[in-house]
């Protein structure tokens, strides 16, 4: 039978392990939620599930049962956000604009829930005194021995009952305004539906009450204060007018009275003011022109003439500057071809010296034009404001006697507008008086309850399978992120980072060994499987040198190196099988040789090479045992001759297979696993705790080990479920030869 021919499922596995392997790391970052295995999580806690959620559901039960019925009635209330106006401007209250609408009504909604509409209520009710009351609200009516010591019971003992119903009737009244809507739901809340239906309807009429009460209040107290406000207003209205026309008459000030749109104003008339005020603008002026002088005269005082913007910027010197750089120009090359004292050099020397003494005449003239301008304007200034002086002073005697016009002028129009706006209001309040309107009106009325509002069996129940399922949930979560057992291939990759090569199921027969007899049996299968992964698991083949190991004796490694060396020989190579494990050796009980000398004497130089290497009865395969099991066998692989020996044995054999001691607790191990070309990891999924593995791959990467992959041994996939149901479904439906 050829090596390489698998079955359906044992290719399917191999598909998903190289699937996994490439797309682990994109999960990892993607966090793709993978819903099989969620699925498996649960499956494998279903019992915990179950009783979570069972207990959940009946804690709703009993909390449904016990509980004490409780009755929601519910009146509503219109808040428009205008009164109905008899006469217009009838109101005193000012109306909320459409604009601050939600914070008007939020503003009702306070006023329905204050404490002094409970308190209204509480006393229209008589519920401070009322027993039913307070054992429908699960609470008891306050006594004496619940005041403190020393207070005189009969004057506290009324208010606190008061203030404790009010604290009863605010806890459990709830008012809502719904989204886009002006009506008001007043609800309250009570073991009793007529209380309820009752206090609730109690709250609506005392909060429309409240609030034409409100109004009809301000409207009285604005009569009679306007009434005194305005006597007093027409008296100083009087005499401040007296007063400013004994003023003006003394003074000598003229009174004009106003045209067109202040036709209603009266204002002095000044013909030194109009004269001041056009001089200042003329010295403004002045002075803003003298500035600018200055600076431009500053700027330039301390300046060389040649960087003086003016200068530059000048239409002659530019001219010059040109016709100089032409000379000089024409007096280098001169000199190019003629000593200093030749006639054309000096010729040319002077018409630069002369443009020189051109071109600073010119600069000059100009710096001293910018002088000029400053003192012509500084002197301007200096006129303008000996004018704006002598004006000053006549203006300032006629101020003097303005203040005192203007004080008496305001005094007079204060009062007169005073008087006007009182005397406007008071008429309206007269005019209004007893025409009372209402903003607010009852829309339905609170009817006694039927059923309970609360609790509801079917909610209550909804709910605590809610939160059964969330507990479940979490409890799954922690156990299987806490859960270090290696399970599945998914768990290889998942949870220690090691590429998965091959998966080995649970054996059918009593032992390995004859399960293995059988080569269309499940775990013949898995182990040309692995073969096939290790001979692709990197671009050299199948490695020269190989070492199994395990973190821990027991799980498979013995068996997993038989078969891996019998596969690699019926593939024509020629492989040694090696017995490393030099504590607990078993190839030589597999043989049924039990004194035959093997690895340990080589490694001590007590023995040839060919003379512990026995057939082992299959073409292109020989044995090597491990005996006799030396006291120190760490001591043997770090001493020279396991190199040199390691060198023999590539020369003579294609592939050498060593079956390697365990790693935790042993230094043989990570001592071999070094030398060796590539290590393979079995790990057994009935057992295996990621603790131990992690620990040993720890240990092996200390040493720079070739880890090209792990095997998972003992896989039961019926005890998973979900997704590998399918692979355990083809696994154990293979039929074996002997059954045919």
């Amino acid at each position: 039978m050829n090596i390489l021919s698998q079955s359906p499922a044992l290719a399917d596995v191999d598909a998903k392990t190289r699937s996994d392997s490439a797309m682990g790391q994109g999960d990892a970052t993607s966090m793709d939620v993978d819903l099989r295995a969620i699925i498996s999580a649960f499956r494998r806690n279903l019992l915990w599930v179950c009783l979570i959620v069972g207990g959940a559901l009946v804690a709703g039960a009993l909390f449904t049962v016990l509980v004490v019925p409780q009755y929601v009635a519910t009146s509503r209330v219109l808040v428009e956000l205008e009164s109905e106006q008899i006469i217009e401007g009838a109101e005193t209250l000012p109306t909320a604009a459409y604009q601050d609408a939600d914070r008007f009504l939020q503003t009702q909604i306070d006023i329905i829930r204050s404490r002094s509409l409970a308190r209204r209520v509480v006393e229209q009710e008589n519920l401070s005194e009322s027993e039913e009351f307070f054992a429908s609200q699960g609470a008891e009516l306050p006594s004496e021995g619940d005041l403190p010591e020393g207070v005189n019971a009969e004057r506290a003992l009324p208010e606190f009952r008061e203030e404790v119903a009010i604290d009863i009737l605010q806890e459990n009244l709830n008012v809502t305004l719904p989204l886009d809507s002006r009506i008001i739901s007043v609800s309250f809340r009570s073991a009793d539906p007529q209380l309820a239906a009752t206090i609730s309807n109690a709250m609506a009429e005392s909060y429309i009450a409240s609030n034409l009460s409100r109004k009809f209040d301000s409207s009285a107290y604005a009569r009679d204060y306007l009434g005194q406000q305005l006597a007093d207003a027409r008296a100083k209205l009087e005499q401040s007018e007296r007063d400013l026309n004994q003023y003006s008459r003394a003074a000598g000030l003229i009174r004009v009275t106003g045209q067109g749109q202040n036709a209603d104003q009266e204002t002095t008339l000044s013909i030194t003011n109009d004269a001041l005020q056009q001089i200042n603008e003329a010295a403004s002026l002045a002075t803003a022109r003298r500035i600018a002088a200055q600076q431009s005269w500053e700027s330039i005082s301390n300046q060389p003439l040649m960087a003086i913007p003016q200068v530059l910027q000048n239409n002659a010197v530019q001219s010059l500057l040109a016709e100089k750089s032409q000379a000089e120009s024409a007096l280098a090359a001169e000199r190019s071809r003629h000593l200093e004292d030749h006639p054309n050099v000096k010729a040319l020397e002077a018409r630069v010296a002369e443009i020189d003494a051109q071109i600073d005449a010119v600069a000059r003239s100009i710096k001293s034009s910018v002088e000029l301008q400053y003192e012509s304007a500084l002197e301007q200034e200096n006129v303008i404001s000996g004018q704006v002086d002598s004006l000053r002073s006549a203006a300032l005697d006629e101020q003097d006697r303005g203040v005192q016009y203007n004080v008496l002028k305001r005094v007079a129009e204060t009062d007169r507008a005073l008087y006007n706006t009182l005397l406007t209001r008071f008429n309206e309040l007269n005019a209004t008086a007893g025409a009372s309107s209402n903003n607010v009106s009852l829309v339905d009325l609170a009817e006694t309850p039927r059923e309970p509002s609360y609790p509801n069996p079917l909610i209550n129940m909804i709910i605590a399978l809610l939160g059964g399922v969330v507990a479940a949930s979490g409890f799954v979560f922690l156990r299987d992120h806490f859960d270090d057992v290696i399970r599945s291939p998914d768990d290889v990759e998942r949870k220690l980072g090691v590429s998965l090569l091959g998966l080995v199921p649970k054996t059918i027969e009593e032992t390995p060994e004859e399960e293995l007899e059988d080569p269309k049996s499940p775990m013949s299968e898995a182990y040309r499987s692995l073969l096939t992964n290790i001979r692709y698991s990197s671009a050299n083949g199948i490695p020269e040198t190989i070492a199994i190991t395990s973190s821990q004796p027991g799980e498979g490694k013995t068996t997993t190196s038989h078969e891996l060396a019998r596969g690699i020989a019926e593939l024509g190579r020629s492989t040694l099988l090696i017995d490393a494990d030099l504590r607990r050796p078993t190839l030589h009980k597999r043989t049924g040789d039990l004194e035959r000398e093997g690895f340990t004497t080589i490694l001590a130089g007590e023995n040839r090479f060919e003379n512990v290497v026995f057939p082992s009865g299959e073409p292109n395969l020989h044995y090597m045992t491990a005996l006799p099991i030396p006291p120190n066998p760490a001591a043997l692989f770090v001493s020279e001759r396991f190199d040199q020996l390691l060198e023999e044995m590539r020369g003579k054999y294609d592939c050498i297979v060593f079956d390697a001691p365990p790693v935790l607790g042993l230094a043989d191990a990570t001592t071999l696993a070094a030398h060796v070309d590539a290590l393979l990891m079995v790990i057994d999924s009935s057992s295996a705790n990621r603790g131990a593995i992690k620990a040993s791959l720890r240990r092996l990467s200390l040493v720079k080990t070739n880890l090209i992959g792990a095997v998972l041994t003992k896989f039961d996939a019926r005890k998973l479920g979900g997704e590998y149901e399918y692979y355990a479904a083809d696994y154990y439906t293979y039929e074996s030869t002997k059954k045919d």
